[in-house]
């Protein structure tokens, strides 16, 4: 494939890759009662992870040598991807509210534009930083669902510590991701770190079985973890690989902010959620903002 329709299929994923990622959110508020976060976590990857290698057996055997030398790097990028990234929102989500959970994450592009123009030396253009600025407005404006107001009510508690957290692993997991070169291809490069990342999850989520007071997995929590496998797992990060590797850190991670947006229209066709002005309205800002980063200079 010649490398301007490698970006032109770049950049039709930076549109398809949110609304994967918004399957998480259902899967979250779902999961409570029919599996435990670093259980779900924990399968989500394994299933994954398996999928990754399957496609890429050939390879990953051809060029075993390459990938266990660079085991270091993937147990990095597993743990902030996958342990972190992926176990700490379905914890915070039991004590905060969606409201926190958006606000924090809408922090994430922006400091994810910021570290790869000062660490990777991804040059951005002003209007770049115009389009991140006008997406964040957007995604505040349906977070905050059109009332600014309610900035000045925002109460913070202990499950916010986790979302925070979990927002700085995914900085960090895009920024190494970008940074530390691979001779592997990205579904290659997945199965290391995907399995890399279950590792790291297995004491956690082996110390959820052993707890007879909860019940760390059901039929419908397995369920829910094979969904949160496919599609947010598998596809959306096979496709954040892709688009990264041909946009730039910088460029891609403003995509997070279509995320809201989709989950209210999740919301609205599979559990009958109302959509809103503001939906509409964010979504005026938002689609101005994603043009104005990932438009060729």
């Amino acid at each position: 494939m010649q490398p301007s329709s490698r970006q032109r299929w770049a950049l039709v994923l930076v549109f398809v890759t949110p609304a994967l990622w918004a399957l998480n959110s259902l899967v979250a508020r779902r999961a409570p009662g029919l599996i435990e976060p670093y259980s779900l976590a924990l399968l989500r990857w394994l299933f994954a992870g398996l999928a990754f290698a399957l496609g890429a057996r050939v390879e990953l055997w051809t060029l075993r040598a390459e990938w266990l030398r660079d085991w270091k790097h993937h147990l990095a990028l597993g743990t902030l991807g996958m342990c972190f990234c992926g176990a700490w929102v379905y914890l915070g989500g039991r004590s905060t509210t969606a409201l926190n959970i958006s606000l924090i994450y809408a922090l994430s592009p922006v400091l994810i534009a910021a570290a790869s123009a000062w660490w990777l030396k991804e040059a951005l253009t002003r209007g770049q930083f115009l389009g991140i600025a006008l997406a964040l407005a957007g995604v505040l404006h349906v977070v905050l669902k059109g009332e600014w107001s309610h900035l000045a009510t925002v109460q913070w508690v202990a499950g916010d510590a986790w979302i925070a957290g979990a927002t700085l692993s995914w900085t960090g997991y895009c920024l190494l991701l970008k940074k530390w070169h691979s001779p592997l291809s990205a579904t290659a490069r997945l199965a290391a770190i995907s399995l890399s990342g279950v590792l790291v999850l297995l004491p956690f989520a082996a110390s959820e079985w052993l707890d007879s007071r909860i019940v760390a997995l059901s039929p419908q929590g397995l369920g829910l973890a094979l969904l949160a496998a496919a599609l947010p797992g598998y596809a959306a990060y096979l496709a954040y690989s892709v688009m990264q590797r041909e946009l730039g850190a910088a460029r891609v991670g403003v995509s997070l902010y279509l995320g809201p947006l989709y989950a209210a229209v999740l919301g609205w066709a599979l559990l009958d959620e109302a959509l809103h002005l503001y939906h509409a309205l964010g979504l005026l800002l938002v689609l101005p903002g994603i043009y104005l980063v990932t438009r060729r200079r």
